[in-house]
């Protein structure tokens, strides 16, 4: 039995790991299919998904920034209308405190944030005021020009993340509330990638729990040869070998087979 802690509850289950299912409330996510709102958000609830992670911002490489004004405009709607015939609990995707605080104060439990609360000096005081549990993600604030393969990329990374959760301890919020991502995709080579995908128990360990999100991604493609929409398979393997060496969650765009998979385990393993 696996549980998180949230603001005044905290979920459970019998599955070795949580699946959080993505809703991209943008016009520009990378996987076209994770594109949507409403009828995706039930769709991904019917499935059985643990967490629903919505953005306003996609953060492709590429992405264009998008204001907190329009971000809130995105999404707060969604989680409105969520929260009109569910309880699930719902994560927000955002580096902005203006937008964290708007969807909060309208129902959502979670902060994810890529920049491990480095992009807003407010955030993470909000975070810890409201209460809620908050992901910290390594490599978004990297500098990508003019990169080179990094030997040290796993114990750089879980000293990165290490660090940001000490910051976060600093500002108030509890430890059983701050979960780290080593950020597959952000900033990293694809060596890089793979080495941390292959020494995911390094990263583990330190009292957090880990989120892994792989869903689609290009290192999935570049290990399968495959387009996005045909990552599936891929992505479910990396899925399955991420929890077998301590994920707590997968972060993914297919629900149903990601069940699927962790049912298996919780028989077999």
């Amino acid at each position: 039995m696996i549980s998180l802690q949230l603001k005044d509850r905290s979920i459970t289950s019998s599955r070795p790991a949580f699946v959080m299912g993505i809703v991209n409330a943008t016009p520009d996510s990378f996987f076209e299919k994770s594109r949507g709102s409403l009828e995706l958000a039930k769709k991904l609830i019917d499935d059985g998904a643990d967490i629903l992670d919505i953005g306003g911002e996609s953060t492709r490489p590429g992405f264009t920034q998008v204001s907190a004004k329009e971000q809130i405009e995105r999404i707060l709607p969604l989680v409105k209308q969520i929260r009109s015939f569910s309880d699930i609990p719902i994560s927000i995707d955002t580096r902005s405190c203006e937008v964290i605080k708007a969807a909060v104060e309208s129902g959502a439990d979670i902060l994810n944030d890529v920049s491990s609360l480095e992009n807003d000096p407010d955030i993470a005081d909000f975070a810890a005021e409201a209460k809620i549990p908050v992901i910290l993600m390594h490599g978004f604030m990297k500098n990508e020009e003019n990169r080179q393969s990094d030997p040290d990329v796993i114990k750089n990374v879980r000293n990165y993340l290490l660090e940001r959760a000490d910051y976060a301890l600093s500002k108030g919020i509890d430890k059983n509330k701050i979960i780290l991502d080593p950020g597959i995709g952000f900033g990293k080579t694809s060596d890089e990638n793979l080495a941390l995908i292959k020494n995911i128990q390094a990263l583990c360990g330190d009292g957090y729990p880990l989120l892994m999100a792989l869903s689609r991604k290009r290192v999935i493609g570049g290990m399968t040869e495959r387009a996005v929409e045909d990552r599936l398979i891929g992505t479910v393997t990396a899925n399955i070998y991420s929890v077998m060496q301590g994920a707590k969650i997968i972060r993914v765009h297919d629900v149903k087979e990601a069940i699927d998979s962790l049912n298996v385990m919780k028989y077999l393993f």
